[in-house]
Protein backbone atom coordinates (compact mmCIF):
# COMPACT_ATOMS: atom_id res chain seq x y z
CA UNK A 1 0.00 0.00 0.00
CA UNK A 2 1.06 3.45 -0.98
CA UNK A 3 0.83 6.37 1.29
CA UNK A 4 -1.57 7.98 -1.05
CA UNK A 5 -3.88 4.93 -0.45
CA UNK A 6 -3.68 5.71 3.42
CA UNK A 7 -4.19 9.23 2.46
CA UNK A 8 -6.69 8.13 0.31
CA UNK A 9 -8.80 5.64 2.41
CA UNK A 10 -8.62 7.98 5.72
CA UNK A 11 -9.75 11.04 3.72
CA UNK A 12 -6.71 12.73 5.15
CA UNK A 13 -5.13 16.23 4.21
CA UNK A 14 -1.32 16.23 3.29
CA UNK A 15 0.74 18.43 5.70
CA UNK A 16 3.95 17.55 5.05
CA UNK A 17 5.73 15.49 2.06
CA UNK A 18 3.49 15.92 -0.23
CA UNK A 19 6.41 14.95 -3.08
CA UNK A 20 6.44 11.28 -1.35
CA UNK A 21 2.87 10.18 -1.37
CA UNK A 22 4.04 6.94 -3.64
CA UNK A 23 6.33 5.48 -0.58
CA UNK A 24 5.11 2.23 0.23
CA UNK A 25 4.01 1.51 4.03
CA UNK A 26 4.28 -1.97 5.38
CA UNK A 27 2.32 -1.97 8.06
CA UNK A 28 0.37 0.98 10.93
CA UNK A 29 0.92 1.44 14.10
CA UNK A 30 -1.68 3.25 16.36
CA UNK A 31 -0.39 4.78 19.79
CA UNK A 32 -0.50 7.91 21.70
CA UNK A 33 2.54 6.59 24.21
CA UNK A 34 6.04 6.59 22.48
CA UNK A 35 7.36 4.31 24.38
CA UNK A 36 4.79 1.89 22.94
CA UNK A 37 5.67 2.98 19.18
CA UNK A 38 9.30 1.91 19.95
CA UNK A 39 8.66 -1.30 21.09
CA UNK A 40 6.79 -1.47 17.76
CA UNK A 41 10.03 -1.40 15.52
CA UNK A 42 8.84 -2.19 11.96
CA UNK A 43 10.89 -0.66 8.78
CA UNK A 44 8.21 1.58 5.92
CA UNK A 45 5.34 1.61 8.70
CA UNK A 46 2.83 4.37 9.03
CA UNK A 47 1.99 5.78 12.54
CA UNK A 48 -1.39 6.86 13.67
CA UNK A 49 -1.93 8.90 16.86
CA UNK A 50 -3.41 11.56 18.37
CA UNK A 51 0.12 13.03 20.10
CA UNK A 52 0.56 16.41 18.27
CA UNK A 53 4.71 17.16 19.70
CA UNK A 54 8.33 17.16 18.24
CA UNK A 55 8.93 13.63 20.00
CA UNK A 56 7.05 11.87 17.16
CA UNK A 57 9.14 13.21 14.70
CA UNK A 58 12.36 12.32 16.31
CA UNK A 59 10.39 8.85 17.20
CA UNK A 60 9.71 8.24 13.80
CA UNK A 61 12.64 9.45 12.63
CA UNK A 62 14.63 6.57 14.83
CA UNK A 63 12.18 3.78 13.51
CA UNK A 64 12.26 4.52 9.60
CA UNK A 65 8.45 4.77 9.78
CA UNK A 66 6.85 6.77 6.60
CA UNK A 67 3.98 8.24 7.48
CA UNK A 68 3.13 9.84 10.75
CA UNK A 69 -1.61 10.46 10.18
CA UNK A 70 -2.52 13.08 13.04
CA UNK A 71 -6.19 11.52 14.29
CA UNK A 72 -8.89 13.48 15.46
CA UNK A 73 -8.38 16.32 13.32
CA UNK A 74 -5.03 17.07 14.74
CA UNK A 75 -2.40 19.48 13.35
CA UNK A 76 0.99 20.12 14.20
CA UNK A 77 2.42 23.39 14.58
CA UNK A 78 4.94 25.06 11.95
CA UNK A 79 8.10 24.08 13.44
CA UNK A 80 7.03 20.53 13.62
CA UNK A 81 6.17 20.14 9.81
CA UNK A 82 9.51 21.70 9.09
CA UNK A 83 10.85 18.89 11.16
CA UNK A 84 9.38 16.51 9.17
CA UNK A 85 10.24 18.17 5.53
CA UNK A 86 13.63 18.04 6.92
CA UNK A 87 13.43 14.44 7.69
CA UNK A 88 11.56 13.28 4.59
CA UNK A 89 8.75 12.37 6.59
CA UNK A 90 4.89 12.60 5.70
CA UNK A 91 2.42 14.07 7.70
CA UNK A 92 -1.33 13.38 7.16
CA UNK A 93 -4.14 14.62 9.17
CA UNK A 94 -7.49 12.99 9.53
CA UNK A 95 -10.73 13.60 11.60
CA UNK A 96 -11.22 10.14 12.46
CA UNK A 97 -10.79 8.25 15.72
CA UNK A 98 -7.71 6.73 16.29
CA UNK A 99 -9.91 3.09 16.66
CA UNK A 100 -11.72 4.01 13.33
CA UNK A 101 -8.42 4.88 11.16
CA UNK A 102 -6.76 1.81 12.09
CA UNK A 103 -9.86 -0.44 11.40
CA UNK A 104 -10.26 1.13 8.01
CA UNK A 105 -6.38 0.76 7.09
CA UNK A 106 -6.71 -2.74 8.62
CA UNK A 107 -10.08 -3.51 6.14
CA UNK A 108 -8.14 -2.29 3.56
CA UNK A 109 -5.47 -5.18 3.89
CA UNK A 110 -2.42 -2.80 6.02
CA UNK A 111 -1.26 -5.51 8.36
CA UNK A 112 -0.26 -4.35 12.20
CA UNK A 113 2.38 -7.51 12.10
CA UNK A 114 3.31 -9.38 15.22
CA UNK A 115 4.40 -7.72 18.32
Amino acid sequence: MTVKDVRDILGAKVLAGENHLEDEVRSACGADMMSDVLAFSKDHSVLLTGLCNPQVIRTAEMLDIVCIVFVRGKNPDESMLKMAEERNLIILSTGHRMFSACGMLYQAGLDGGAV
